[in-house]
């Protein structure tokens, strides 16, 4: 069996903008430290996502000595900056698909920017650590907390799922189609859904599910156009039900920190192999 090797590392500290890539990462039991503890809501509370607002793939994150910067990646606007500690005291209730929980409305210059950039009205907010919004119960191991991804703290795909997927497309996609928190080598394609426990370097994983893709995948991280892949292949060899299968949902079973380059060790795997 090849060695599995921990080759990228992505985190999205405000839901549904762009990923940074980072060569290590502190783990925590929400997900990767910053990875979605901000998101957009619109007037009602609701969690905006690229699924109905496209353009929110053009808006870049990156890690600032003293906060989130912001910029757009191809329109001329001014950076904006988001502290990583809030000092707002303003809370408000947020909903993500079928989960509320409370956070922290960021600014009114934050709402003001995004809600100008977007040219939807919608306010940034935070999620501080005594909001608690909980895995599912039929997946969780110890009623563990989750930051605002869509239901679980991490997720995993293989570098060769990835290839096995184009093959069969006319044209490749990268990874970012699918913001995965990581990235592995060897194995086989789909390996990673027979894995039940397993460890990154020092640090224990559990997987929980097989991730059901959305259309998200389908929009170009660079121009925020949509098509129609990957979903048509991969419905093709890759659904269970009426949902379209990629990736690995994780949690985690202790915290510490993750690197590229790290050893990949699975210690308890389901039967069966992992080809779709």
């Amino acid at each position: 069996m090849s060695t599995l090797v921990l080759s990228e590392i992505y985190i999205y500290p405000i839901k549904s903008l762009g990923g940074i890539s980072l060569t290590s990462a502190q783990v925590e039991e929400r997900g990767l430290q910053y990875d979605r503890r901000w998101m957009l809501i619109d007037e009602s509370g609701v969690f905006l996502t690229q699924r109905k607002f496209a353009e929110m793939a053009l808006l870049q994150v990156s890690l600032a000595p003293d906060g989130l910067l912001v910029t757009h990646k191809t329109k001329e606007v001014t950076p904006l900056l988001v502290p990583y500690e809030t000092d707002s005291t303003r809370s408000t209730l947020v909903t993500v698909w079928d989960d509320i929980c409370f956070a922290y409305i960021v600014s009114p210059q934050a709402n003001a920017w995004f809600s100008e950039v977007l040219g939807v009205n919608c306010r940034l907010v935070y999620m501080p650590e005594n909001s608690i919004r909980l895995i599912d119960p039929n997946y969780a191991k110890h009623n563990e907390k989750v930051s605002f991804s869509d239901g679980y703290p991490f997720l995993i795909i293989g570098q060769e799922s990835l290839n096995d997927l184009n093959s069969r497309l006319e044209e490749s996609i990268p990874i970012n189609r699918f913001r995965p928190n990581f990235v592995f080598t060897g194995g086989l394609p789909y390996a990673e859904e027979q894995w039940k426990t397993f460890k990154m370097g020092e640090v224990l994983f559990y997987g929980a599910k097989p991730c059901g893709r959305c259309n998200v995948t389908t929009i170009d991280q660079n121009t925020a156009q949509a098509g129609q892949e990957p979903l048509k292949t991969l419905s093709e060899y890759r659904k269970q039900g009426s949902k379209v299968m990629f990736g690995m949902n994780l949690i985690g079973l202790s915290t510490g920190t993750v690197r590229v380059g790290d050893k990949i060790t699975v210690m308890e795997a389901a039967t069966g192999g992992g080809q779709g």
